[in-house]
């Protein structure tokens, strides 16, 4: 009976999560979202993370979440695995998310692993991310990394998204949470010392991954259920509907910054190509609203500025609250009735 009774339970807590999940994003305006590739190499049984390669044309990087040795793979077009790379100096306790950017002095690709999973909201002293240089030809390789420490200004917790900005080379991580946040890592990461993630803006319920676009003018946040863009204020853009997927892990922007890269965990799990609607186009295009220099007012608005002020706060709306307690009851009572029913 114990068994039953927590099938049930999880069942329960299931339901209770697809409440406070928000309505249905629009879909994307004229365009269909399109199946780009399936993941072919056995190997890839968990992907995790996901990144356009800045300097290769065609290329896709990924890696399997937790339980992999610290391993990522070049991918094409077709989904067929072009180059394994081992990173060496690096441990996999829980690779969650990776990014991709480029050196502003010497233009070479930089590749961004993030082992910041933490399933238990603590249970790690710190987190790490390991900054790989692109390798300059694709094919099998040991690339060494650099470690960079970090650790939450308001306490650990779980999280598994990373973005950087393009034009800053400022590192976010995103956390996977009911109230959900963006953290800024300082403007220069340290190797001697733990760096201090600083809360700089709120993101949506259990988080999955996070991206910039290729040209700075937004960021978007993925859930397992949707996704949501942002100007680099952290205001609101549009929602964006996201293919089903087994377990939605993956979130990535197209190298012309017109489509999103969406991908799942799995054996042969799918990436898809989900153009961005038109009205979200619009309003990242540097062209529809050209501006003058921000005046410092304005540039206080930015999560870069943020970051070097006062945390901001995040979470949780007062709806959201609501919403969550309402479920929370609905789920006791359920599980109460579920009880005598088996007494």
């Amino acid at each position: 009976m114990g068994d039953v009774m927590i099938r049930m339970l999880a069942a329960v807590l299931a339901a209770c999560f697809l409440i406070v999940v928000p309505a249905p994003a629009a879909a994307a305006d004229d365009e269909r979202m399109e199946k780009l590739f399936t993941f072919k190499d056995p190997r890839i049984t968990e992907s995790s993370g996901l990144a356009v390669s800045p300097t290769h044309p065609g290329i896709y990087y990924t890696h399997n979440d937790s339980a992999a040795a610290p391993t990522f793979y070049a991918v094409d077009g077709e989904g067929r695995t072009r180059a394994t790379y081992q990173v060496r100096g690096a441990e996999a306790r829980d690779w969650e998310a990776m990014a991709a950017s480029k050196d502003p002095r010497t233009g070479r690709g930089v590749l961004w692993f993030a082992d910041i999973g933490d399933n238990l909201d603590g249970a790690w002293p710190d987190v790490s991310i390991y900054k790989v240089m692109e390798p300059q030809r694709i094919g099998d390789a040991t690339l060494p990394a650099v470690r960079y420490r970090f650790r939450y200004a308001d306490g650990a917790r779980n999280a598994e998204g990373i973005m950087v900005n393009p034009r800053t080379g400022r590192l976010y991580v995103v956390s996977k949470e009911f109230a959900g946040s963006v953290y800024a890592a300082p403007k220069t990461l340290r190797t001697d010392r733990t760096n201090v993630l600083r809360k700089v803006a709120a993101a949506p319920i259990m988080a999955t991954d996070a991206a910039y676009a290729p040209d700075g003018s937004s960021y978007v946040v993925r859930t397992y259920f949707s996704a949501t863009l942002y100007k680099p204020s952290g205001e609101t853009i549009a929602r964006v509907a996201m293919p089903q997927l087994e377990q939605a892990e993956s979130i990535a922007f197209t190298a012309d910054g017109k489509a999103l890269l969406t991908g799942s965990e799995g054996v042969r799990s799918p990436v898809y190509r989900v153009p961005l609607p038109a009205r979200a186009r619009a309003a990242t295009s540097p062209s529809a609203a050209p501006t003058p220099t921000p005046s410092p007012a304005k540039a206080e608005s930015s999560l870069d500025a943020r970051a070097d002020g006062p945390a901001a706060d995040g979470g949780l709306s007062l709806k959201d609250v609501l919403i969550w307690l309402a479920a929370a009851a609905t789920a006791i009572g359920v599980i109460t009735f579920i009880a005598r029913r088996t007494a």
